[in-house]
């Protein structure tokens, strides 16, 4: 028997639990789910008691972590991306392998020659985004160069949205995954490209005025707006020498230019406490950032100092939070941006029937035999409901295709990496069209 500790049960983990109960019979697997939350961790288990078990445990108590990753095979990571770092430490000290769906971090680049000394894969970004984008595109450019094309520009969009049956707020959105990820996106530093060999960057303050619009069959028109660091995927995906390069997120037409309102008023900040008691109302909380303005209300302030139309769908946006009204806040001595979160946790809930939406969308154009092409590549998924989302899906189904690889052997390189490879990328694509994850190419011209 092989065992498998899951650190993390949230709102990805559903779909990662469940392939593994699934398969732990005819794989030899036992499972460990451990989170501070057992009993919603025993809830994803659903009474596989003779393979799996749950357990409460701090992952921040490094003694109780620690002595936990000590007793299993391989190890996987769902943890908040910041808790990372201390998991894979642990793993390389206690000689186990890790694998997580998040962005590598530069600090554990260093760890690669120790990694592979002890002969272990501490494979990240093994979810949707990062993830699936990298194996997808990965898959097209292996095979566009193998039979001798060049690139000229490559993009990728991505977005973990609402279906449109469960479509009810004039944002298009509701949560499917981690909402403090989604008020804090994009801070950290400038978003940056490549556009016919000229780097770009984007600061944060005009991240979601700068959008493009991106079309997906089936579905419409979207925004996209550039994503973190695009530049270092030229050399991950062997591409030093392409003129354009440019990953981004998708949202649904309309929701970045309302959402560069919390920019702009300073709503997004994480760096602060807010000075506002419990009782404090959402119309105090608007109020606090704007310039005094004794003739106008708050609202009609608030316009005024950005200037946007009072009867625009803008501000029928905010309307719709209640961001004017006297509900009191009912929260203290938390930033402004968790204060925001604490606001659209309850407005953009993803109720027990709702289904959400991933989209995702490729751009390739490339020269073969002196004429240029270009390629798309989408992808959607709709989720079943409110726990078996297409998030959970699309995140956690890699991963777990990935931990059934290392642990039979399938995957021969060692160190730390991500999917780029045609034996980490293969397998896990193609078992992913079993579950409905199946892209579909158009050729634009």
């Amino acid at each position: 028997m092989r065992s498998i500790l899951i650190l993390g049960a949230g709102r990805s983990a559903s779909s990662l639990i469940k392939y593994l109960v699934d398969h732990a019979q005819h794989e030899q697997w036992t499972i460990v789910v451990a989170d501070r939350e057992v009993q919603h961790a025993a809830s994803l288990l659903k009474g596989a008691s003779d393979v799996a078990k749950a357990m409460a445990l701090d992952a921040t108590n490094a003694e109780a972590r620690s002595a936990e990753i000590a007793k299993h095979d391989l190890v996987i990571s769902m943890l908040p991306a910041f808790m990372h770092m201390d998991v894979v430490k642990d793993c390389i000290r206690l000689k186990k392998h890790v694998l997580t769906p998040s962005y590598v971090p530069d600090a554990m680049w260093p760890l690669d020659a120790e990694a592979k000394a002890a002969g272990l894969v501490l494979l990240n970004e093994l979810g949707l985004d990062p993830g699936i984008d990298h194996m997808s595109a990965m898959r097209i450019i292996d095979r566009i160069k193998k039979d001798g094309g060049s690139f000229d520009a490559f993009e990728s969009y991505c977005g973990g949205l609402v279906a449109p049956e469960s479509d009810t707020n004039s944002w298009g959105y509701k949560f499917s995954w981690n909402p403090r990820n989604v008020i804090l996106a994009g801070q950290g530093g400038s978003a940056k490209y490549i556009d016919q060999g000229i780097t770009r960057y984007i600061p944060y303050n005009k991240l979601f005025q700068r959008t493009v619009n991106v079309s997906v069959p089936g579905f419409g028109a979207f925004d996209g707006y550039a994503n973190r660091d695009s530049l270092k995927y030229r050399s991950h995906y062997g591409l030093d020498g392409i003129p354009t390069l440019k990953r981004g997120t998708l949202r649904k037409a309309g929701f970045c230019i309302a959402w560069d309102t919390f920019v702009q008023l300073g709503c997004t900040d994480d760096s602060f406490i807010m000075e506002l008691g419990a009782t404090a109302t959402w119309a105090d909380y608007v109020n606090a950032f704007l310039p005094p303005d004794a003739g106008r209300s708050t609202r009609l302030n608030l316009a005024y100092y950005l200037n946007l139309d009072p009867q625009g769908g803008i501000m029928q946006k905010l309307d719709e939070l209640g961001l004017f009204g006297e509900e009191p806040i009912g929260r203290s001595g938390l930033s402004p941006a968790g204060l925001l979160q604490h606001l659209l946790e309850q407005r953009w809930k993803l109720m027990p029937t709702d289904k959400d939406l991933v989209v995702m969308w490729h751009r390739f154009v490339y020269t073969n035999a002196g004429k240029q092409h270009e390629l798309h590549a989408s992808l959607t998924a709709i989720g079943q409901d409110q726990t078996y989302t297409a998030m959970a899906k699309t995140v956690g189904l890699p991963v777990a295709i990935a931990a059934k690889l290392v642990l039979n052997g399938r995957i021969t390189k060692r160190g730390v990496l991500m999917p780029l490879d045609a034996e980490i990328y293969d397998p896990i694509l193609d078992e992913l069209e079993q579950h409905g994850i199946v892209f579909s190419e158009t050729a634009a011209r």
